[in-house]
């Protein structure tokens, strides 16, 4: 059986039957609550979503 806390289906790139799913998201790239964004974020106490063209860390 597979538990996942955030279901991303479009990106699925094999039928992988998801018997548990906390949230179904968008392909989007998420970060915070454990997952990070080039090593940085992830001690956020949320999940939150990122415009990946214009994060623009080095400015």
């Amino acid at each position: 059986r597979v538990c996942t806390l955030l279901d991303k289906p479009e990106r699925r790139e094999v039928n992988v039957p998801i018997h548990y799913r906390g949230f179904t998201i968008p392909n989007k790239f998420v970060f915070g609550y454990g997952l990070d964004l080039d090593e940085y974020y992830r001690n956020l106490p949320f999940i939150a979503t990122v415009d990946l063209e214009r994060y623009h860390p080095e400015e």
